[in-house]
């Protein structure tokens, strides 16, 4: 097998009607980010293990019934509380690494929401990952991490 590298840059910008510590929230606690941190409905989904400071780890996995396994695995590289997340990844289908991943969370006072600055930078290993599917998945995940804050945010 030929082996490749593809690099790529995304940002994706949001604002979210939550105050920058909600929205922070979102990633440190468990049992939010288990609700919005997750594959497609119809996959099984692995369990969630957060270990939320720098220097520790985050894991996850799923997939479908029929098809690979989806592994996550992070570390948390920089924390500054409701400002600042920067963090590596890797992601592997079942036994394959596909990427190995940079990204930095920025979070902005905007009125009585927050602006959120989104940057990933990547490694796309062996052509098993492309940026565009990454890019899409991403912002499927903030969509269903801004209807999850509205919920939180209510309560």
């Amino acid at each position: 097998m030929e082996r490749t590298v593809a690099h790529s840059t995304f940002v994706i910008e949001r604002v979210f009607d939550a105050t920058p510590a909600q929205v922070f929230g979102a990633f440190a606690d468990p049992a939010v980010k288990r609700r919005w941190f997750s594959g497609p409905e119809e996959w099984e989904q692995g369990p969630l293990e957060l270990d939320f400071r720098v220097g520790g780890r985050e894991r996850t996995s799923g997939g479908p019934d029929d098809g690979p396994r989806h592994l996550y695995e992070a570390t948390y590289l920089d924390i500054v509380a409701s400002q600042r997340i920067v963090y590596s990844y890797v992601m592997h289908l079942d036994d394959r690494k596909i990427s190995v991943s940079l990204s930095t969370v920025e979070l902005l006072a905007a009125g009585a929401g927050t602006r959120m600055i989104y940057t990933e930078q990547d490694a796309f290993l062996d052509g098993f990952d492309h940026p565009a599917e990454r890019e899409h998945g991403t912002r499927e995940l903030f969509d269903k991490m801004a209807l999850v804050l509205r919920e939180h945010v209510r309560h």
